[in-house]
């Protein structure tokens, strides 16, 4: 099963995190994915340490993308960062599979 394509219309732009360093951050080559579901809206999600933290949209992206949390993306012609993942994997029913990313 998969999500209708006439609801994926958004291109999220992602720059996937390679890793933390002493001068900061080191992020990967920006990739491309046409065809996500974005939603602008506030929403209370736990980050990676369990906090609750406010995040600003959410966007459902192809199971196959690399987008690991705190990672930077593009949405909306708007740059900001992953705070949490969900994975949504049928492992083969009938589901709509993909990850839903929440964004700052």
């Amino acid at each position: 099963m998969q999500i209708p394509a006439f609801l994926l219309n958004h291109t999220v732009l992602v720059e996937p995190l390679m890793g933390q360093y002493s001068q900061g951050a080191m992020y990967g080559e920006a990739v491309s994915y046409p065809d996500c579901y974005v939603e602008e809206k506030i929403t209370l999600v736990r980050d990676k340490t369990g906090q609750e933290v406010v995040s600003s949209g959410w966007a459902i992206m192809p199971l196959t993308a690399d987008v690991p949390v705190d990672s930077r993306v593009t949405v909306n012609n708007r740059p900001t960062t992953i705070l949490a993942l969900a994975i949504f994997d049928g492992k083969g029913l009938p589901t709509p599979d993909h990850k839903q990313v929440y964004f700052k």
